[in-house]
């Protein structure tokens, strides 16, 4: 059975934006087929051709999609939203909760457009690399990849099949918000991607006001190998999951910024043996379970963070669907998150004190 932490939003953007589609096609005519009214309506509202520069060159969409596929994370949320049924994605392996490949948001955003059972979209299995033949096999028009980690191989490989967007500067460093404008603009329908965009954030601020110690907060967002306590992962400004805590309020801590400095990379090393640098973070988040904050507070070295040693530590549980919704946001993953994660937050911020 699929639960939701938070369905408040889902519907009602998808939803919500196939019917003005419907309306508009209504207005101007349109056509008797609800599908086809989705697919052909209000579409073009920044016309076409489009092109979008990207870090391995143009990408040119001449006429509005009507097959759209998508690889790598998350890009396939934003058609969902838009009211689009992909031809294809990549199929959910961290954080799928029933094995089926499809995360619980983007199934609801899909029966919501009556796509799912034998209507699902085919699933790209990625374990070893994107598949071109599968992709290929599907016959898109257009490859979504704002958020992804494509090497120019790739770009150019899936560019040989449909034009492909890719990510405008760094891999996985594209947030929730980019990712839905500039998928959204190759999709022609810009603007519509940002009324969804401008609604999310507005519910944001709205469960903000549930939360009201978490802004304002500096946070170190890492990764902790329980296997290997020697190393400290610390994402970067760069990576999504981080770009969502300055969305929810919360700022990078100098430590951070200093650690990250230039680089290009959405995480950076640290050695347990200089955790102290982490002094200035009110509040760490990292994956785990119940067990985690004891086993922080008992490493000779991790226990060190003041962060560490008060409890201000925001665990969020690894490998289920509220780890995948936030660490490779989208525009539906983070309203169906958004309380719950919240509310983890808000437990760690009330220990800074």
């Amino acid at each position: 059975m699929r639960t939701a932490l938070s369905r408040r939003a889902l519907r009602p953007l998808v939803a919500a934006t196939a019917a003005s589609l419907l309306l508009a096609a209504c207005a101007s005519g349109g056509t008797d087929d609800p599908a086809d009214a989705a697919a052909t309506s209000g579409a073009s509202d920044d016309g076409f051709p489009v092109t979008l520069t990207n870090t391995f060159g143009e990408t040119t969409i001449e006429s509005e999609p009507t097959a759209v596929a998508t690889v790598n994370w998350g890009n396939h949320d934003v058609p969902i939203a838009l009211g689009i049924v992909p031809v294809g994605f990549a199929g959910a392996t961290y954080g799928d909760d029933d094995g089926d490949g499809v995360h619980p948001w983007t199934y609801e955003g899909l029966e919501a457009l009556d796509a799912t059972g034998d209507d699902l979209p085919v699933l790209f299995d990625e374990t070893d690399g994107i598949p071109y033949e599968a992709v290929n096999n599907t016959s898109p028009d257009v490859v979504l990849a704002a958020y992804s980690g494509l090497t120019e191989d790739d770009w150019t490989t899936l560019s040989q099949i449909a034009p492909t967007v890719s990510y405008p500067q760094f891999a996985w460093g594209t947030n929730w918000k980019d990712m839905a404008l500039v998928n959204g603009e190759a999709l022609g329908r810009k603007a519509d991607a940002q009324a969804l965009v401008d609604d999310v954030l507005a519910q944001i601020d709205d469960a903000l006001a549930e939360s009201p110690d978490v802004e304002g907060k500096t946070v170190a967002f890492t990764w902790l190998d329980p296997a290997d306590p020697s190393t400290i992962g610390v994402y970067t400004p760069l990576d999504a999951r981080v770009q969502l805590l300055a969305d929810l309020g919360m700022t990078n801590a100098p430590s951070v910024l200093e650690l990250a400095g230039d680089t290009d990379q959405f995480f950076v090393d640290l050695a347990a043996e200089q955790a102290d640098a982490l002094s200035d973070v009110d509040v760490l988040a990292t994956y785990g379970d119940d067990t985690t904050l004891a086993r922080l507070q008992a490493d000779p070295l991790l226990s060190k963070i003041p962060a560490v040693a008060r409890g201000s530590v925001a665990v969020i549980p690894d490998g289920v669907p509220l780890a995948s919704a936030t660490s490779g946001p989208t525009i539906l993953s983070v309203p169906w998150a958004l309380d719950a994660y919240l509310d983890i937050f808000q437990g760690a911020a009330e220990r800074v004190g």
